[in-house]
């Protein structure tokens, strides 16, 4: 068993002995089970899912850190919803809001498409988590 720890600067989002943790890092989506080798990774925003004698649950991050370490995953996110907290008709607002304004952008700096990509990435996994 990992002892799961999901913190945002505003609560504790979950705090749980999991089975295993999957995570969107900057580097690609990262499995963690347990006896996993220590890892420090920054998050891309997308869905966390993680499993509790085997049943899966879910949450949408936006960004931020994970650490493992021995048999601990702590998870330090901009924010965390799950499901519940996402409505799917703003959400879907949302996404084709952050589409339109990246398909009308013009010349952007390095720094200013990663943003607009993160937010990308932050709409659809929100769109996604709702729609289930």
């Amino acid at each position: 068993m990992l002892k799961l720890e999901i913190v945002t600067p505003e609560k504790r989002v979950v705090n749980a002995e999991v089975d295993s943790v999957t995570v969107p890092t900057a580097s690609g989506e990262a499995g963690i089970f347990p006896n996993h080798a220590p890892l420090i990774s920054a998050l891309k925003p997308g869905i966390i899912t993680f499993s509790v004698k085997g049943a899966s649950e879910r949450l949408v991050v936006s960004g931020g850190f994970i650490e493992v370490s021995g048999e601990k995953v702590a998870v330090l996110a901009d924010s965390a919803e799950t499901a519940n907290e996402i409505d799917p008709i703003s959400a879907k607002t949302d996404r084709e809001d952050v589409e339109k304004s990246f398909s009308s952008s013009g010349v952007v700096t390095e720094e200013d498409a990663q943003i607009a990509l993160e937010a990308r990435d932050l709409a659809n996994a929100r769109v996604a988590l709702s729609s289930r």
